[in-house]
């Protein structure tokens, strides 16, 4: 038995997340499609606020895909090792910006297909890239959106991409975009990993996990 709202709960919870964040948008800062790409590709188990402190200094010294292409992978790897798992998001940065210039003329390809070919992209980093730089409605599905939408129920799945498509049959597609950030924000700032502060949430109405979890005990 599926453990998820219906059509009106979830439209009911989509407003209140949207009077809640207002404002909610994309975290990570970037000028450009490119440097959105990068970013989004450092942010892979890292925090937004980390990816922004690394590629502050970071995207004022390499602004195109031949501007990398001159590191080394051990110079990039150094330049981002706050983020993480550096070895590997050197890699694929160095063999992403070569891909872009052998197959794209350097420039970022707006379709989720061809984003997916580049080293270090998956369908999520692909669907921000997506609804972030070329308005196209998409749903990303990190960390934030796979906990907070199957423990509100606004998806019941047990993987990222049927999290995903239970999603996009639930929410309409012109706020694909806009429910994916506020989806976001409220991971972030309510409804955490660790210890989800349902004292504070406006959802406990509607929130299978608090039902399930919280009211019962």
């Amino acid at each position: 038995m599926k453990r998820m709202l219906d059509r009106r709960q979830i439209e009911e919870v989509l407003e209140i997340l949207s009077e809640l964040y207002p404002d909610a948008k994309a975290e990570l800062n970037f000028k450009n499609t490119f440097e959105l790409l990068i970013a989004t590709i450092l942010s892979a188990q890292c925090t937004d606020v980390q990816v922004n402190r690394t590629t502050e200094k970071l995207f004022k010294d390499y602004r195109t895909p031949e501007d990398y292409l001159e590191l080394t992978q051990e110079e990039l790897g150094k330049k981002i090792r706050s983020c993480g798992f550096y070895n590997t998001k050197s890699k694929n940065i160095l063999a992403t910006c070569k891909l872009l210039l052998e197959e794209f003329d350097g420039e970022v390809p707006g379709t989720l297909e061809e984003l997916m070919t580049l080293p270090g992209v998956g369908r999520k980093t692909a669907n921000v890239v997506l609804s972030n730089a070329f308005a196209e409605p998409a749903i990303a599905v990190d960390t934030h959106v796979f906990r907070v939408s199957n423990r509100i129920g606004l998806a019941d799945s047990k993987n990222v991409l049927d999290t995903e498509k239970d999603l996009m049959n639930n929410i309409d597609r012109s706020i694909w975009s806009k429910a994916h950030h506020m989806i976001i924000f409220h991971g972030r700032r309510i409804c955490k990993a660790r210890r989800p502060l349902c004292e504070d949430c406006p959802l406990t109405d509607f929130c299978i996990y608090f039902r399930e979890n919280i009211m019962e005990v």
